[in-house]
């Protein structure tokens, strides 16, 4: 069975799995066309030859063997069928005459073999294939012309049941042709037919100049098949020309090939590319395309001047060719040479093939948006256009919806009267120019003159780059209108359509036909009257119709003739082209004052035969549909009251939410939290109203469409625009009229100084007017904010809306998606100056998670209104801002623009948010606005742009100082908050823009201007500035713009001007270099932004209440990494310190040397190095962090220092210790070495009863019980100790007076809520003594109150003599060398001294004798159990009953060797593995706490971050165990509370973790260090042997090579006799096979129980957290005691935290009554109350807390009104326990607000709340 398969590549999909085609698709015409060869396969049991034809018919077919290979190929195979493949629902041009072309080439019996093979994507795609049919008059045709025939399969083609069905339907074709199949004899008389007819065709003269088809035959070109419709003459030069005049040959040289069926796409074309940046006027062909695109979005009407570069082979080759020439040559002879040359050459493309090529290329959007920037242009527009290849004429309806003309006539009353409308409902006259045959003159030149004497509306042949080789333009008819502007040099009264006709009307009769008939006046260009001429009974036709009728003859020469009414005849020949534009001008005139008919391109639409672009894109019928039931619902509703009517969330109650919000964020008053609450109910509740208000069926339509799928999705969302612009237009345009007629009066009556009643009426009649207009403004962004409020209520109740169909989480990601579509979105809301940050916040999530978190560059713009910001925009990028009128920019809107791949390694962005904003000094606020309001703008999107455009319209002086100080203001505050935009100011309107030295003086004088804005500006912020120049970069000569007027000429008739399109040109390239050398920020940093300058400006202290999001999550980020590289320094140095203990107890070393431990440390200092500097060179954030890159490279070299230092000292006290420590170790080793040598002794005597097993343990029983008490007699027994009791007795010694069991009723001082029992005022001397001890006598009687500042400092006091006290304990070194009570002298000595200096300071009181004793008490309760424990340690190593019988076992065993009589080198070895235990055990329990602690340091979640992180965990802890006693140590000593918690979380994470990770490690651990003193052995062994050496030289380096693993030296051996060891050999295997089971018996004895006991407390994983962790700023919130969060002590800046407390829970309260406080930090300092700082009796208002004193000025606290619930909560949950800690309550002026038990009912929300501010 033999296939051919034919029909476009797009429809089917090539891969492995490909039954049909297989895996490649090669591009027909880069491969030789003679490896179309046939693919042999096994199809549902056929073996099946498939001719792969696909993409064929659409190739360039000038190649020889293209005939005789499909010859070659027919008569070689058989064909049983052709099958041609169609993509279901998308139907191309190029489908439609696929057909054709079979039978063009294959000849009349093709079809009969033909079945169509229908492609889909989506099953479901095929539930509509029936339905297709039925609609589309096309489809139908084509599946008549084969019979029916047709099947649908996937495009991949990978089902094997499909496949199967489709080689059955070819079974079923054969055997409907009678068993018949295509055969080559067939094909071969198709063929010969065919160049019949060809050559027949040739013998033709072409019917006229201009024709386009043209027929190509000789030998070269024998049996090529032509393009459909091509015929062609004999020449080489008419053989280029026809090659010149095929459409693919010019979409070939404009790089077009693949975009024909693959559109041009609008988002291609809006975006940043190398090529948007240039601006040449000239360029390669292939570039043609872009040039023009990107000339024609800037609104440059020069987009139709490009001319093409020659290559530099054409200029070397005509420059040879001149060269070549001979003097003596003939003119003649050079001239024909030439110009043969010349023809052979190709020739320019004609500018409107460029553009028609775009036209015939582009997408459905980007074709809309290049006829709306044509139109902008006052360039003629498509109308009727034939398909290049069908010539099927297509009405281009949809590229018309977006355009509005605006006009201006007379009315009755002579008055000026302005109109603007939307041109495809527009009813206008219509004059319709036409010409039969070919003529001289230029008709689209002389309608130009009509028109605009000034600009070619019209391209025509006089126009730069026009070309004879014009392929495009045959049959296309263009559309332009003329639009008065009421002025007496109006050429016309009213607006007139005029259309023309390209090419010879007699051609295209269709084009014809339809405007003849729908014009008001048609003119028809002719050489002359004459009755042969082919056309002739057209003219007569239309001679006698009663239609005005104007011939224009272009070889006569005379006037003007009127043979009739309404007839008119010119004469051209020889004429002047001014009287004749004059005289046409009179007669259309008089033609259209007696006709009545106007024409309208919606009128058009109605036409049959012509094929109107919208009617046959489904996705834009339903769209249009979709719309249009939406619009059915605001018919006959007052344009005024429809957003309250359909729109009611953003109405009332959004305004009354945004006032309530300014109302909380701006207090007039001190406001209690109650207060605050208050208005938090409000707002809750108006959000609660929003909820509840039904949407309403307008927007529940929008919400189904927009979640359509996307094709859709954008039709529906341009119709709307195109629909609602349209409902609006005209209402806004009347209430705009009634406006400017009111405002007018105003004036006059002002002018007249006025001040009647009258004036008031009218001037409130003028506010009336503009609030209808406020209401009145209905768009696309009206229906979004909507949206966003719908998501806002939702979001704040938590819950869907009753009648919203789909979840509200989901609205976001809509917006998001039109974003990345391209349109923009409202960031302020105009009408109720207010940010929904909830609503962008939760957009900008969304297109981060649909476009990754891109890096952008934020550019605003910034300027007075209508001053062209919208406009200079949209010119620039291609945007969607709204500038027509009466839709002035409300608010700011924001855009994106996508960076193109290969600009992005230049500007290191991947897009462009352009924020628009409206104008400063808006007219529609007067009497609203306020400066404020500008000031909140400017600072507003100055704050948010890397970027910032300053747009000055004109050169007004007072206008331009008045925006100045404003924008100068804004910047100062930037500089403030340490924010760096940069500015570029652009002078719009200028009108010499030319002149240089001007220029000059203008940037002169603005910076001066801006120099002097700067002084006033730093006045008001209280700031130090000069200079302009003192506060951000700023480059006069660079970064001022001076922009000519945007129109060439008057409007409404006026173009663009060019140089305003090439300012903005230049603009742009400023701004990509700016953007260049800026870093942007993140996309989601955006939304942080955003959200921080809304709530600073809320604030109204922009400055003092800004809170950079951005800076502190870096900052964050870089406290995580800090606290990376100190755990690897810190770890590092603990191995180190670990291996020199090891060697102190060894006595390998004697002096510690601190360049010895910085070489130690060397190599991970220069990791850490390394890793920071990747840090602050490659992370994203880069730029922020920049500004602490030198303080933190100084805080990691002072930690290393002091981590040196430390460890320095610990090993110093080591050594010290050493000494005393000798006594000890020497005696425990004389024990132990006495044991053995007398167990020797034993052993010698019971030799002879080695066989006697019961006796020898007799014996050693006996021996041993004998020694041990010998021992214990000559040893202090080592007894338990009661620290309580010693302290006890200390102090009892100190205050003699007291007994011992008084001490017992102390209480903790730790927990303690205040400290006025502990104290009494200092004692003063002198005469105002006398008079202050009679005051303190007084005081004392009442007792006295501490201030807060005093409480404070005690409380600090006593955490740094606990911090101190902890480590004077450790230096004590319990565990090694035991408990005295000399320790508590020395601790009760340190705290005396400490109190007693504490006295002597700067304080008014003293303590009494209770606060030293109960600090002792307290500070000992706290150390007992470490105390005890290290104790216990010690005990159990040198207490001769302890130690001496764990030996037992060891001993016996080495006891029943020295009885057997075992060689001493394996009684030595067994030995030397006894004496290795305790070592081993220890240095294995070290290393694996030391592992342990760097696991929990990634895996543990509390313990895996910075210490922000580990107190966020802290805090869930505590609200989860809802423990008030911890929570009051948190509140008053947090850094015991975090030592806690560590433990706590060291101690589960071990238990949890035991087996399945510290088991697993200490193994890992043990068998590391067992392969470690085997190799010891083992080279120990060789190094004897080596050296020929004695036990003593091995056991020196056996002991030396594990002198950094072990404490473990010669001295331990030092008792045991070992002189006769001389086997080394035996030596190493005995240590090689005991250590095993030594090892094995440690593993065994490892529990969880004892990896705590076995453990030196100094090494333990929790201590060592605590150590890195609590290294940190402790300081605490003068207010509310919340801690810093600084992961570095004595950091430089202010202390900060991420949220504030309330400050009732330090036990804060109003002075002089009993009420505790319920104020919160952060709302406070926004109010205007006050506090008493400390003892002070001056009062000093929140907002100015700095002002306090030190502890207040060192604090930064940000205002923030958001609700805070875990405090909240806890004051709920507390208030009793805190009553009754602070003996105060919450009552009158301190009563806790009932919304906060309402909202807080448990724990749950305080705990997720906790998430959002750490």
């Amino acid at each position: 069975m033999t296939v051919v398969l034919t029909g476009n590549s797009s429809s089917v999909q090539f891969g492995d799995g490909n039954i049909l085609l297989g895996q490649n698709q090669q591009n027909i015409e880069n491969v030789p066309i003679s490896r179309i060869v046939p693919l042999q396969k096994k199809i549902s049991e056929h073996h099946v030859s498939v001719i792969n034809m696909i993409d064929l018919h659409e190739t360039e077919l000038y190649l020889d063997c293209v005939d005789q290979l499909i010859g070659q190929l027919v008569n070689e195979n058989e064909i049983h069928a052709f099958i041609y493949v169609v993509r279901l629902g998308q139907l191309t041009d190029a489908d439609k005459t696929g057909l054709d072309w079979l039978q063009t080439v294959f000849g009349d019996r093709v079809p009969q073999f033909v079945m169509i093979l229908f492609t889909y994507e989506r099953e479901e795609e095929t539930d509509t294939i029936i339905d297709d049919l039925k609609k589309n008059p096309v489809l139908k045709q084509l599946l008549k012309k084969c019979g029916g025939r047709y099947q649908t399969c996937n495009k991949m083609m990978d089902n094997q049941s499909e496949m199967r069905d489709l080689m059955k339907k070819i079974e079923h074709i054969y055997h409907e042709n009678n068993q018949q199949r295509f055969t080559g004899e067939m094909f071969n008389t198709a063929s010969i037919g065919r160049k019949e007819l060809e050559n027949s065709e040739c013998d033709d003269k072409p019917r006229k100049k201009e024709d386009p088809t043209t027929c190509e035959t000789g030998e070269k070109h024998k049996g090529q098949i032509q393009p459909v419709g091509a015929t062609g003459v004999g020449s080489d030069q008419h053989l280029q020309q026809g090659k010149t005049k095929n459409p693919k040959y010019v979409f070939h040289r404009l790089n077009l090939e693949d975009s024909y069926h693959n559109k041009l796409r609008a988002a291609d074309v809006f975006q940043i590319t190398k090529h948007s940046l240039q601006s040449n006027e000239s360029c390669a062909e292939e570039e043609l395309i872009q040039t023009f695109i990107y000339k024609l979005l800037m609104m440059n009407y020069r987009a139709r001047n490009i001319s093409t570069k020659k290559t530099n082979e054409q200029d070397d080759t005509q420059q040879r060719e001149n060269n070549s020439s001979e003097d003596e040559s003939d003119i003649f002879e050079v001239y024909k040479e030439t110009s043969l040359s010349k023809t052979s050459q190709s020739e320019g493309i004609d500018p409107m093939d460029v553009q028609m090529a775009v036209f015939h290329h582009a997408d459905g959007f980007l074709k809309q948006m290049m006829v709306t920037k044509l139109s902008q242009c006052q360039y003629a527009l498509p109308l009727l256009v034939p398909d290049p290849f069908t010539r099927q004429i297509e009405f281009p309806l949809w590229t018309f919806r977006q355009i509005n003309k605006s006009w201006k006539i007379r009315n009755t009353k002579n008055e000026i009267v302005s109109q603007t409308q939307t041109i495809y409902k527009t009813q206008t006259p219509m004059v319709f120019f036409f010409r039969f045959g070919s003529v001289s003159s230029s008709k689209s030149q002389l309608m130009n003159s009509l028109i605009n004497k000034k600009h070619d509306t019209y391209f025509h042949k006089n126009c730069p780059g026009s070309s004879r080789t014009r392929v495009l333009m045959d049959g296309v008819v263009e559309i332009a209108w003329f639009c008065p502007s009421g002025t007496n040099a109006d050429k016309f009264t009213d607006c007139v359509a005029f259309c023309n006709l390209h090419g010879d009307a007699g051609d295209h009769e269709k084009q014809l036909q339809i405007l003849t008939e729908m014009s008001s006046v048609n003119v028809v260009f002719l050489t002359k009257l004459d009755k042969n001429d082919r056309n002739a009974a057209k003219i007569k036709n239309m001679y006698k119709e009663r239609k005005p009728l104007i011939c224009l003859l272009t070889e006569d020469e005379s006037a003007v003739t009127k043979p009739k009414k309404g007839k008119s005849m010119i004469g051209l020949k020889d004429r002047n082209q001014s009287g004749v534009s004059e005289e046409l001008r009179r007669a259309i005139n008089d033609c259209l004052s007696e006709s009545s008919l106007t024409f309208s391109l919606e009128n058009m639409s109605k036409i049959s035969g012509i094929r109107v672009d919208e009617e046959d894109d489904e996705n834009c019928n339903r769209g249009r549909a979709a719309v249009q039931q939406m619009m059915s619902l605001l018919e006959k509703k007052d344009l005024t009251e429809i957003k309250e009517s359909f729109l009611p969330n953003q109405g009332k109650l959004w305004h009354l939410w945004c006032q309530k919000n300014k109302e909380l964020h701006r207090p007039q008053t001190y406001e209690t939290e109650m207060d605050i609450s208050r208005k938090h109910l409000e707002m809750n509740k108006i959000r609660k109203q929003q909820h509840n208000s039904d949407i309403s069926e307008f927007m529940k339509l929008f919400i189904k469409q927009i979640n359509s799928h996307a094709p859709t999705k954008m039709f529906f969302l341009k119709w709307l625009r195109i629909l609602l612009d349209e409902y609006t237009s005209a209402d806004l345009s009347s209430l705009h009229h009634k406006y400017d007629e009111k405002w007018s009066t105003v004036l006059k009556l002002k002018e007249k100084h006025d001040k009647s009643e009258q004036l008031k009426v009218e001037q409130s009649e003028l506010e009336r007017i503009s609030e209808d207009l406020q209401a009145a403004a209905f768009g696309l962004e009206h229906i979004m904010r909507e949206i966003g409020q719908i998501y806002e209520s939702c979001s704040s109740v938590k819950k869907n809306k009753k009648d919203l169909q789909i979840p509200f989480s989901s609205l976001p990601s809509f917006a998001a998606e039109m974003m990345i579509s391209g349109f923009p979105l409202e960031l302020m809301d105009g009408d109720a100056c207010h940010v929904p940050v909830i609503w962008i916040s939760a957009v900008l999530d969304q297109l981060v998670q649909k476009l990754g978190d891109q890096r952008v560059f934020v550019l605003s713009v910034l300027g007075i209104q209508s001053s062209g910001k919208s406009t200079m925009l949209n010119a620039m990028f291609g945007l969607q801002f709204a500038v027509s009128a009466g839709r002035c920019t409300r608010g700011a809107f924001m855009q994106l623009v996508r960076v193109s791949d290969e600009m992005k390694s230049q500007v290191n962005f991947d897009y462009i948010l352009i924020v628009d904003t409206e104008g400063l000094h808006a007219i529609e606020l007067a009497g609203r606005s306020t400066r404020h309001h500008d000031n909140e703008l400017a600072t507003f999107v100055v704050g948010l742009g890397n970027l910032t455009l300053i747009n000055i319209f004109g050169e007004n002086p007072a206008e331009m100082q008045d925006i100045l100080q404003i924008v100068v203001q804004a910047f100062l505050r930037m500089k403030k908050v340490r924010l760096d935009p940069s500015c570029v100011f652009v002078h719009q309107n200028v009108s010499d823009i030319t002149a240089g030295e001007k220029n000059m003086e203008g940037r002169r004088r603005l910076l001066e201007t801006l120099d002097e804005m700067t002084k006033l500006a730093a006045k008001d912020e209280v700031c130090d500035a000069e200079r302009f120049s003192d506060i951000i970069r700023f480059d006069v000569q660079n970064d001022v713009k001076y922009f000519t007027q945007l129109w060439e000429g008057s409007p409404p008739m006026a173009p663009p001007n060019p140089n305003y399109c090439e300012n903005i040109q230049d603009l742009k390239k400023t701004i990509m270099s700016h953007a260049s050398k800026s870093h942007g920020m993140m996309l989601i940093h955006s939304k942080d932004r955003i959200k921080d300058l809304w709530e600073a400006l809320l604030d109204e202290r922009f400055v003092f209440s800004f809170r950079n999001s951005l800076e502190i999550s870096a900052y964050r980020k870089l406290e995580t990494e800090y606290s990376k590289w100190s755990w690897s320094l810190c770890s590092a140095m603990m191995e180190t310190e670990n291996k020199l203990h090891n060697k102190i107890e060894n006595e390998a070393i004697n002096e510690i040397k601190q360049s010895d431990l910085q070489i130690e440390l060397k190599k991970t200092s220069e990791e850490v190095n390394k890793l920071m500097s990747d840090f602050f060179e490659k992370d994203r954030d880069k730029d922020i962090l920049i500004q602490w890159k030198t303080t933190f490279e100084i805080k990691i070299k002072v930690l290393q220092e002091n981590i040196v230092r430390e460890t320095k000292r610990k090993l110093n006290e080591v050594l010290q210790q050493r000494g005393l420590k000798k006594k000890i170790d020497a005696q425990r080793t004389h024990h132990e070495n006495t044991l053995l040598e007398k167990s020797k002794e034993l052993a010698l005597k019971l030799k002879d009863k080695t066989n006697d097993e019961e006796t020898l343990k007799k014996e050693f029983d006996l021996f041993w019980e004998q020694c041990v008490k010998n021992i214990i007699s000559d040893t202090p027994e080592i007894k338990d100790i009661d620290i309580m009791r010693d302290v006890r007795e200390i102090l009892s010694d100190i205050y003699e007076s007291v007994p011992v069991d008084h001490w017992r009723e102390s209480r903790d001082i730790f927990t303690m809520p205040v400290y006025s029992d502990y104290v009494k005022l200092k004692k003063s001397i002198g005469i105002t003594g006398a008079f202050t001890n009679i005051y303190r006598s007084a005081k004392e009687k009442l007792c006295y109150i501490l201030s807060q500042e005093d409480e404070s400092q005690i409380r600090s006091f006593i955490r740094d003599v606990v911090q101190q006290t902890d480590k004077e304990i450790q230096s004590f070194n319990i565990s090694k060398m035991g408990y005295n009570i000399s320790c508590i002298h020395q601790l009760t000595g340190y705290i005396k001294a400490r109190v007693t200096e504490h006295e002597t300071g700067r304080v008014k009181y003293v303590f009494k004798n209770e606060f030293f004793r109960d600090l002792v008490l307290s500070i000992c309760k706290r150390t007992n159990r470490m105390i005890t424990d290290q104790h216990g340690l010690f005990r159990e190593a040198n207490d001769p009953v302890i130690y001496v019988e764990k030996k037992r076992e060891e001993y016996y065993h080495i006891f029943q060797k020295y009885c057997h009589g075992s060689a001493s080198a394996a009684i030595f070895g067994e030995i030397i593995c006894q004496k290795l235990k305790v070592p081993i055990e220890q240095s294995v329990y070290k290393k694996t706490a030391n592992d342990q602690a760097g696991e929990m340091r990634t895996n543990c979640p509390s313990l895996n971050g910075n210490r922000s992180k580990l107190e966020k965990h802290i805090l869930k802890r505590l609200a989860e165990e809802e423990d008030f006693v911890k929570y009051m140590e948190y509140i008053h000593n947090p850094r015991d509370l975090f030592k806690s918690f560590i433990r706590d979380e060291v101690c589960q994470y071990i238990t949890d973790q035991f087996s399945l990770s510290v088991l697993p490690k200490m193994k890992e651990n043990i068998k590391l260090l067992q392969q470690k003193i085997m190799e010891a052995a083992h080279e120990s062994t060789e190094h004897v042997q080596l050296n020929r050496g004695d036990v003593g030289l091995w056991l020196k380096s056996f002991t030396q090579q594990l002198s950094d693993e072990l404490i473990f030296s010669e001295k331990d051996l030092s008792g045991v006799k070992h002189d006769d060891v001389d086997d080394f050999n035996l030596l190493e295997e005995v240590i090689r096979k005991e250590l095993p089971a030594i090892m094995s018996q440690i593993s065994l004895r490892v529990t969880r129980r004892s990896f705590d006991e076995k453990l030196d407390y100094r090494f333990r994983p929790d201590e060592l957290l605590i150590d890195h962790f609590c290294q940190c700023c402790w300081v605490q919130c003068p207010f509310c005691n919340a801690i810093c969060t600084n992961t570095i002590e004595n950091h430089p800046g202010d202390h900060s935290v991420p949220f504030h407390r309330v400050t009732g829970i330090t036990g804060m309260k109003f002075r002089n009554t009993t009420y505790l406080t319920v104020d919160i930090c952060t709302s406070a300092v926004t109010s205007d109350g006050s506090f008493y700082p400390d003892s002070s009796d001056n009062t000093v208002l929140w907002r100015e807390y700095r002002k306090g004193g030190d502890r207040f000025a060192k604090w930064s606290i940000t205002p923030d009104l958001s609700e805070l619930p875990y405090w909240k909560w806890f004051v709920c949950r507390f208030q009793k326990d805190l009553e009754k800690f602070y003996n105060n309550t919450f009552e009158e002026c301190g009563k806790i607000p009932d919304e906060w038990r309402e909202q807080l009912k448990d724990n749950s929300k305080a705990i997720q709340s906790l998430d959002e501010y750490i």
